[in-house]
């Protein structure tokens, strides 16, 4: 136990020290951009001594070193700052729009990860039958179609054709429970779809990675069922790579929302960034970005902390 707090701690302060390196990448490409932050805001018609002292009144006539102490000075403090588009409390913003993407990712991951787990469960236990083709064929060109597309392709059958489901999911604070769900149909399946492929392929190499072991061939030499073997004995052993990979997909769930959110108008994190990029709205971008690489470390982080607990050979390195 004392191993595994140990273990944590050390994952802890690496995952403190990324997130670090990335809101130093985030500033640093948020600087980058091109153009003027106070004239795309002020519009071309601005005076040069209002646009100076619009610059003045939002910092940018400040070294950068000096405006990233402070942004990330505020951000220690809990305060994600102003939105420069409505003025608006960014933490107000993020707020209800985190709830939705967290939710999205979480409907995602009840429908993908028992999905994911049986097929490459079953293409392992039945591999090189007309079944384990048949999956890793469909899972071969679920991952070859980006988002997008298989967006428009769901919602040109489902919604347009058939009627079935809205093509736009603008989910409002009040709507009720099975509006939510009747409107998030089309974006879970569409995340769904990736990341099946992703964790039903890894689960089953995970698991024929292992089928030829010596201990395998000996449960199966005393008569054991070829589904108890994989189950009691080689899946506990694949643990490891398929928590990674659940974990992997997990945050992408949550981090590779944009394009879908964007697609189907869910008024999600994903679609609060795009809108902040187009409105050259800094601070919302900064805190979005930061919100999405906090999610992706903390899921990383935790995924090797399982993988390790799960295969205790894994705490002792051989010297």
């Amino acid at each position: 136990m004392k191993n595994i707090i140990t273990l944590f701690l050390q994952r802890i302060a690496l995952g403190l020290g990324s997130l670090f390196a990335v809101s130093i990448i985030i500033f640093m490409a948020v600087e980058l951009l091109p153009g003027d932050v106070a004239e795309a805001l002020l519009g071309q018609s601005a005076t040069a001594e209002t646009v100076e002292a619009f610059r003045t009144q939002l910092g940018l006539d400040q070294p950068a070193l000096t405006r990233y102490v402070h942004w990330i000075g505020s951000l220690l403090s809990g305060d994600l700052g102003v939105s420069l588009a409505n003025q608006r409390e960014i933490s107000e913003l993020i707020d209800v729009r985190l709830s939705n993407t967290l939710m999205l990712a979480l409907m995602a991951a009840a429908v993908s990860v028992p999905i994911a787990l049986v097929l490459g469960l079953l293409a392992a236990l039945y591999r090189n039958s007309w079944f384990d083709r048949l999956v890793n064929v469909s899972a071969l060109s679920a991952v070859s179609f980006p988002e997008f597309f298989v967006a428009y392709i769901l919602i040109l059958f489902f919604s347009a054709w058939l009627g079935w489901f809205p093509s736009i999911s603008n989910i409002t604070p009040d709507a009720p429970f099975s509006e939510v769900i009747d409107r998030s149909v089309l974006p879970v399946i569409t995340l769904s779809l990736v990341v099946i492929a992703q964790m039903m392929r890894m689960t089953r190499a995970a698991l024929v990675n292992l089928l030829s072991n010596p201990y395998i061939e000996m449960a199966r030499l005393k008569g054991i069922r070829p589904l108890r073997v994989i189950v009691y004995h080689a899946l506990p052993n694949a643990l490891a790579p398929i928590i990674s990979v659940v974990a992997l997909n997990l945050a992408y769930l949550v981090v590779g929302v944009v394009v879908v959110e964007v697609v189907f108008v869910y008024p999600g994190l994903g679609q609060l960034l795009v809108d902040a990029v187009a409105t050259r709205d800094i601070p919302v971008v900064q805190a979005c970005s930061l919100i999405f690489a906090m999610t992706y470390i903390l899921l990383n982080t935790l995924a090797d902390v399982l993988a390790i607990a799960t295969n205790p050979r894994l705490m002792h390195p051989k010297g």
